[in-house]
């Protein structure tokens, strides 16, 4: 019996992967470059516009094996890259569309 590998070697790269900042390099940016290097849409934003921001952590996923009909997958595999967070957006909009609405607090 061979053991299957579950997950990719990460291998030597010192580039963080997708996803993962690499913090020691944005630190020593500039403000100039990031300026300069910024999306067009971000130059026009309010002085004040980050000084509510909260930072909020992701919800982890559980990670599961789905048994789903080849049509409905290959549907969703044609819609592009991260079908899989589709299929999860899909199944919260159903949960929360058919979520018992909670009784209302009479005070």
């Amino acid at each position: 019996m061979s053991v299957k590998r579950t997950s990719k070697s990460s291998g030597t790269s010192d580039k963080p992967t997708r996803g993962k900042a690499d913090l020691a390099y944005l630190r020593k940016v500039s403000d100039r470059t990031i300026e300069r290097t910024s999306p067009r849409e971000l130059a026009k934003l309010p002085a004040a516009f980050w000084d509510e921001a909260v930072l909020v952590d992701p919800i982890p996923k559980q990670p599961i094996s789905l048994r789903l009909d080849a049509d409905v997958l290959a549907w969703f595999k044609k819609q592009g890259p991260r079908y899989q967070s589709r299929i999860n957006a899909v199944l919260r909009a159903y949960m929360s569309a058919t979520r018992s609405p909670r009784p209302k607090k009479v005070t």
